[in-house]
């Protein structure tokens, strides 16, 4: 299923592009496509690593929820449309280039790095809240002295909270390179690097939660239970970021 997806979702992406003639990332239709995408790699990787296909009952949950979601969408969120001019760079080392044989249109901008980056955080950070998930359930059955056949199926603990660690410091350097090229690039449009736009505050306080997480766990030892519950945490307020400014926090950045 894993394998499927990841194809079917790498086909809409590259059936955008070629539609809209830029990369597809400029409506909450395929930003939510690139999240199942970049979430989808991730797990493989974790998969192929440590062998652990149960933990994809949790990845793929989040993943079909995404992907409802996404079919769920107003045609208004999912139509192609062009660019609007502030998303257009020309500046772009690789824009110029291409742009002398006619191929600009390819090139992959700083906001489309920009945008990429995040979402493989996202997606890293998708992965660490199915294992707090797992965890959480996982310690609670054993505390209570309880068995369940799918629980039962669940790495140990320990594995549990090591793969959330990596997958946290994995996704943490993307969403710290997200958010230094957004501000760069917000200095390009807007003639500011910082303005306090709500996806920047946003930005900077799950940022802020998972920093938390990897000090305390370096510094302080933090591990198990409280690891577990900072990463729920922090994945709830990357849904905030994500849905709850487009929607309830409209700014520079909504996709509403």
């Amino acid at each position: 299923m894993s394998y499927i997806a990841l194809a079917s979702t790498t086909l809409i992406l590259i059936f955008r592009a070629a539609e809209a003639r830029h990369a597809p990332f400029s409506n909450l239709f395929e930003s939510m496509i690139l999240f199942i995408w970049a979430t989808n790699v991730g797990y493989l990787v974790l998969e192929y690593k440590h062998k652990q296909r149960v933990i994809g009952v949790f990845v793929m949950t989040i993943e079909s929820i995404a992907m409802l979601s996404a079919a769920l969408l107003p045609y208004k969120f999912k139509s192609v449309e062009p660019l609007n001019p502030a998303l257009q760079s020309k500046w772009h080392w690789m824009q110029d280039l291409l742009s002398h044989v006619g191929l600009e249109q390819y090139a992959i901008g700083w906001l489309d790095f920009h945008v990429f980056s995040t979402f493989v955080g996202y997606g890293a950070f998708a992965i660490s809240f199915g294992l707090g998930i797992m965890y959480l359930l996982k310690g609670w059955f054993e505390e209570k002295g309880r068995s369940n056949v799918l629980i039962d199926m669940f790495p140990d603990t320990a594995m549990l909270d090591e793969l959330g660690y990596r997958a946290i410091a994995w996704g943490f350097p993307f969403l710290s390179i997200g958010i230094i090229s957004g501000a760069v690039w917000a200095d390009y449009a807007w003639g500011t690097y910082w303005s306090w736009d709500p996806k920047e505050t946003w930005s900077l306080i799950t940022w802020l939660i998972y920093a938390t997480y990897l000090h305390a766990r370096v510094t302080r030892g933090w591990r198990g239970k409280r690891a577990a519950i900072l990463s729920v945490a922090g994945f709830l307020a990357v849904i905030f970021l994500y849905w709850g400014v487009s929607f309830v926090l409209p700014g520079l950045h909504a996709y509403a």
